[in-house]
């Protein structure tokens, strides 16, 4: 049995600062070094499992596992999502619903960013409210490349209108 110590140095706020070391590292990485995302992600788990095995005596068994966890549980229900609009957007594609959809807004305006307004905040919020975990960004992203967006543009403009219904998404 392995009992957690909060507090190895007697001062809270360096324990605390130790125990943000792998945070530093990964937003260093990626803001300083400007090193790819997946490979400074993997020095932040570097850096959190040497923190949690060698400042918090963490056993090493135990830690590699809670690392598999946390990998578990943040991949599956993105993985779940992406799965899930790539099957909606093939049936829909396939049986010519997403052509109509494209039509549809195209004639409300060819105004491209009242097209952005209505897709990414509209239906951004509508998905949001009804599904959440980064819905609203892969369903409107898609929407906005089918009306000619390029792809880093669409999904980019719908984190941006995500911002304001994830707040209330959970609610």
């Amino acid at each position: 049995m392995w009992s957690q110590v909060y507090d190895p140095f007697g001062s809270m706020y360096v324990s605390a600062a130790v125990a943000a070391i792998p945070i530093f590292v990964l937003l260093g990485a990626i803001g300083i070094f400007e090193i790819r995302a997946h490979v400074a992600a993997a020095l932040g788990l570097l850096a959190a499992l040497t923190v949690s095995i060698a400042v918090y005596e963490m056993p090493v068994q135990m830690a590699a596992m809670a690392a598999v966890y946390g990998a578990a549980f943040g991949l599956l229900p993105i993985g779940w999502i992406i799965l899930n609009v790539l099957f909606l957007y093939q049936l829909a594609h396939e049986k010519g619903e997403f052509a109509v959809l494209q039509r549809s807004i195209g004639a409300i305006s060819n105004d491209r960013r009242l097209q952005l307004l209505f897709i990414a905040f509209s239906l951004g919020a509508f998905f949001e409210g009804a599904a959440g975990f980064g819905t609203p960004v892969a369903v409107t992203a898609a929407m906005l490349i089918g009306l000619g967006f390029s792809p880093l543009s669409a999904s980019g403009l719908s984190l941006i209108a995500n911002t304001a219904p994830v707040a209330f998404g959970a609610l």
